[in-house]
């Protein structure tokens, strides 16, 4: 910790997670976005970086539990008949997949109800824990976010999902928005592009605490229960 104009500021790994001020975000591990059938694997996109991840994010999330971390699993929402996407969402889902799906109709996932919107077996919140619907990419953006945190004196989020440049970006920007220390769990995220991957992560160890998984359960491990 140091202090700057009276005010203290965390900079050890182990006050930022600390498990009394830290909460883990789990973004959009949804069936849509990385299982076998979904939506994204039925347009042929690149799900291989999400297996690995996915079985690192399992032991972080097992991890965060057993330390009594707050967790808040993020989902990926969108309503029937396209009642939550405006033309300039249109436009920016047509922008984000032309690659794989062409300039013609926007992917349709994450629809409410639907077996893609679930959460996938491994990563599914426990009965009666906190879950976040958004319907943008960050999910900060007109949700209880926010509120969730606050209420339960939340100071650090700690970053895991995907897809790394697109919703767990978008929401470690707004958890700074919002003052929250960010920590970027970096063998935890994943993205179905791996050049946008890394160039996020470029610009996100600019930005933002970046940490290996080991490290994080490291300092959660060693917090007296």
């Amino acid at each position: 910790m140091i202090e700057i104009d009276g005010k203290q500021v965390f900079t050890e790994l182990s006050e930022l997670v600390d498990p009394a001020r830290a909460a883990l975000l789990v973004v959009d591990m949804q069936r849509d976005f990385v299982a076998p059938g979904g939506a994204f694997d039925l347009l042929g996109i690149d799900l291989s970086m999400y297996p690995p991840m996915i079985a690192r994010l399992v032991r972080l999330l097992d991890g965060a539990r057993k330390a009594g971390v707050r967790v808040v699993h993020i989902a990926m929402t969108s309503l029937p008949d396209g009642a939550s996407d405006s033309p300039a969402q249109l436009r920016f889902n047509l922008r984000l997949h032309q690659a794989s799906h062409g300039d013609t109709a926007p992917i349709r996932y994450g629809a409410e109800g639907t077996e893609g919107h679930e959460f996938i077996p491994e990563l599914a919140p426990r009965e009666g824990k906190l879950v976040v619907k958004k319907y943008r990419s960050s999910g900060f953006w007109a949700t209880n976010l926010d509120l969730l945190l606050r209420s339960n004196g939340i100071e650090t989020v700690v970053m895991t999902g995907g897809a790394t440049e697109g919703c767990v970006e978008s929401t470690a920007r707004d958890a700074m928005f919002n003052d929250y220390y960010v920590v970027i769990a970096e063998d935890c995220v994943a993205s179905d592009d791996r050049a946008q991957h890394e160039a996020s992560m470029l610009l996100m160890r600019h930005r933002f605490d970046i940490a290996g998984s080991n490290e994080i359960l490291g300092v959660w491990a060693a917090r007296p229960r």
